[in-house]
């Protein structure tokens, strides 16, 4: 269905719980709270799903939204969830139950929900859902906020290829609403920790180059975050980072979660499709930014993403 049908079946809803992906980033919390507030605008029961994953730099976003834990919701929304794979432990007591919504801007998006609004076409997932909120009346500054919070992040402050004409009027939209845009782009684009700055040298000094320097792959080790004391927040979008370095098309970031499993981030700007790449692994996302999980050392998952790399480019 497309946004003013979703809007329509919103608004014969009531009682809503909204649910978000593991490891959220900025996307996900902005348009789960975003679309939170314009549904209580509404006069409507809605709430936001507790994530234990969610760092300091978006938990303030969620204060006075978050679901009571005897909470019981008659619909329930996900917001940039991709896959079955991405909820979180809480999400998937609600997935089993069955979805009812799904909000999505990945191509890789699995089909598990009842009815769905999904449209690759979108930079962030908070364009789509900012186009839902429209309908459901006017766009006041605390529907804006965390929308904006939700295109900035995902587009890297309007940086990354995937931002396009459309991206850039939303933003003006949701910045006309009268919300603290230059707070915001502060806070998540020109503030760094003095650990992130330290986590960001060590993976200079680690990064292996590849393809005549086109490919490059840095790894974020458990050993790295417990040296520095680092925390999650301490990380967040680092997987922007690599691909900053001069003449580097393919970039790949290795974050060792747990002993034996690694998570992998993939973009790309020279024309390698990064969801081909991470769809090898068990992975989706985006042809310029996708991801995986894999069981494994730091080893064993930068030679599995060489090789999927790899068969990518031979099979072209």
């Amino acid at each position: 269905m497309d946004y003013r049908e979703a809007a329509a079946l919103l608004r014969e809803q009531d009682a809503i719980l909204i649910l978000t992906h593991k490891r959220p980033d900025g996307d996900t919390i902005g348009c789960a709270v975003g679309l939170c507030a314009a549904l209580r605008k509404l006069g409507k029961q809605a709430w936001v799903l507790p994530n234990r994953d969610a760092t300091s730099l978006f938990t303030p976003y969620l204060e006075g939204y978050l679901a009571p834990e005897a909470v019981r919701p008659a619909f329930v929304v996900s917001v940039d969830i991709a896959g079955r794979s991405l909820f979180t432990p809480e999400g998937e007591v609600w997935l089993t139950r069955g979805i009812d919504l799904a909000f999505d801007h990945h191509p890789s998006y699995e089909g598990f929900a009842a009815a769905c609004c999904v449209d690759p076409g979108r930079a962030a997932c908070g364009e789509l859902i900012y186009d839902v909120v429209r309908q459901l009346g006017p766009v006041t500054a605390e529907i804006a906020q965390p929308l904006y919070v939700a295109v900035s992040t995902d587009t890297g402050c309007f940086q990354y290829g995937n931002t396009t004409p459309s991206t850039h009027r939303v933003a003006a939209a949701l910045m006309e609403a009268g919300i603290d845009y230059a707070s915001l782009n502060k806070r998540h684009f020109r503030t760094k920790s003095f650990r992130r700055l330290r986590i960001e040298s060590m993976i200079v000094e680690g990064m292996e180059r590849y393809d005549g320097g086109k490919t490059a792959v840095a790894a974020v080790t458990l050993a790295m975050m417990a040296a520095l004391g680092a925390h999650e927040e301490d990380v967040e979008d680092i997987a922007a980072f690599v691909g900053q370095t001069e003449g580097v098309e393919t970039s790949v970031t290795i974050r060792e979660l747990a002993e034996g499993e690694c998570k992998l981030s993939v973009r790309t700007s020279g024309g390698l499709n990064a969801t081909r790449v991470c769809a090898l692994l068990g992975g989706g996302g985006h042809a310029a930014a996708a991801g995986c999980t894999v069981k494994g050392s730091v080893a064993d998952a930068r030679e599995a993403i060489l090789n999927a790399i790899r068969t990518v480019q031979r099979d072209g």
